[in-house]
């Protein structure tokens, strides 16, 4: 275990967690409240003060914030400190309406530093790794994220920021890159670059921490094979601060929360109820640390589930299992809820690689689903008359796993465009 190993906090008891939570959720109740109007308006809306928290047990008394908060109140109305104590912003892509911008003090962006730490020290990473970050740096907190983390375990840290792949290859051959940080389907177009080039024996990867968009256990798989690596999740929004929310352990059963920064919550996404650990529901996450962007119980849209029981890494914090689609962004096709996880879960099972698109439209009044499927070389040059054979096979276990048919349209390798950042994964023609 890496030197920056924080065993008195990570792997503290449940009730050394739950006082940790309890003070820190009362001390966030109050700062918000003094210095927050928009949220105060909320709670007063919602007949609760401060003196109505005493600690976790009080949390669903609270009232929930949501990303249409977020823009209502852009570009200020949510920020907790004065802005001359603001050192930091980042921000959304704002594709889908007004950006979030959220805000950092310097201990906000320590403790955020502290989190990513825990991702990489959980990962294997130590003082005498090489870290290659090809997150994009800027607005996006990938790349400053894992950057901050990477400095405090010690690594010698390669900020190389997202694309220019000849760069990328070229730094981690030569400088001997070990730990590899991007998004998952980047790690696929950087490993599809190794093995075209034959550079796979002067390589010394041994492990990738990979996130910022949905991915598979069997895109994990085919990533850890190309790039004979270990691969690791790790979770964050922009909202509450970025990649270190929550991240994976050697077990690789979840992701284990930093709940000294945060507390979960499963709930009802429909009604707003609270659900037992182990449920399926919508993730709500409250900041108890954070400063300048304090959000209390904020909607996340991401579907997963909890799970308390001791993990053999000796981790205590709680786990959350990949997030098995959103909330808001799932495909309702038919009446039929789609994620897109689902037709990848397919198309790896049925050996091909995880390049693909949906494509969603309405001809006469009525949905269509299309999915494009790029064909691997050896696929291609195999099948080359049997492509209309496979295509009804992929047809066909795809109604198995949707419940509705879904055209399937195998196209030639590499026509479908390769990103270096998160992956255009569907089109929905019917917002157009």
């Amino acid at each position: 275990m890496g030197k920056y190993y924080q065993k008195e906090i990570e792997c503290a008891s449940r009730e050394q967690i739950r006082a940790w939570q309890d003070e820190r959720l009362v001390q966030q109740v109050r700062h918000v409240w003094e210095n927050v109007p928009y949220y105060r308006a909320k709670m007063e809306e919602k007949g609760v003060t401060p003196e109505d928290i005493h600690g976790a047990a009080d949390l669903n008394k609270l009232p929930f914030v949501s990303k249409a908060d977020l823009r209502d109140a852009y570009p200020y109305g949510l920020l907790g400190v004065p802005k001359k104590d603001v050192v930091r912003i980042h921000s959304t892509s704002g594709t889908t309406g007004k950006r979030v911008v959220a805000y950092y003090t310097q201990k906000d962006l320590d403790l955020w530093d502290d989190c990513c730490a825990r991702a990489l020290t959980a990962a294997g990473a130590d003082e005498t790794d090489v870290c290659q970050i090809c997150y994009g740096y800027g607005l996006f907190t990938g790349g400053l994220g894992l950057h901050g983390g990477s400095h405090k375990v010690g690594c010698m840290t390669l900020p190389m920021s997202s694309g220019n792949t000849d760069r990328q290859l070229q730094f981690m051959e030569d400088l001997q890159s070990t730990i590899l940080c991007c998004t998952p389907s980047y790690a696929q177009y950087l490993a599809e670059s190794i093995h075209e080039r034959g550079l796979q024996d002067r390589i010394h990867l041994k492990a990738g921490i990979f996130g910022a968009e949905a991915w598979s256990e069997e895109m994990r798989r085919d990533i850890e094979k190309q790039l004979g690596i270990r691969a690791f999740d790790i979770y964050g929004l922009t909202e509450l601060s970025g990649p270190g929310v929550a991240y994976e352990c050697s077990e690789q059963h979840g992701m284990h929360i930093n709940e000294d920064h945060f507390i979960a919550e499963i709930i009802d996404p429909e009604t707003g109820e609270v659900l037992p650990d182990g449920a399926q529901g919508e993730l709500v996450f409250t900041s108890l640390t954070k400063q300048a962007f304090p959000l209390l119980r904020y909607r996340t849209r991401d579907i997963c589930v909890l799970n308390r029981e001791p993990c053999a890494c000796g981790r205590s914090f709680v786990r959350m299992c990949k997030p098995m689609g959103r909330s808001d962004d799932m495909l309702i096709v038919k009446g039929v809820n789609v994620f897109p996880s689902q037709i990848e879960t397919v198309l790896l099972e049925q050996g091909y690689q995880a390049n693909y698109q949906i494509i969603v439209d309405r001809v006469n009044a009525s949905d269509t689903l299309e999915v494009l499927v790029e064909m691997t070389p050896e696929l291609f040059s195999d099948n080359l008359g049997q492509i209309t054979e496979q295509e009804k096979k992929l047809v066909a276990a795809l109604k198995a796993m949707l419940g509705i048919y879904a055209k399937v349209r195998l196209v030639t390798p590499k026509s479908i465009v390769r990103s270096e950042g998160k992956a255009v994964r569907v089109i929905d023609k019917r917002k157009i």
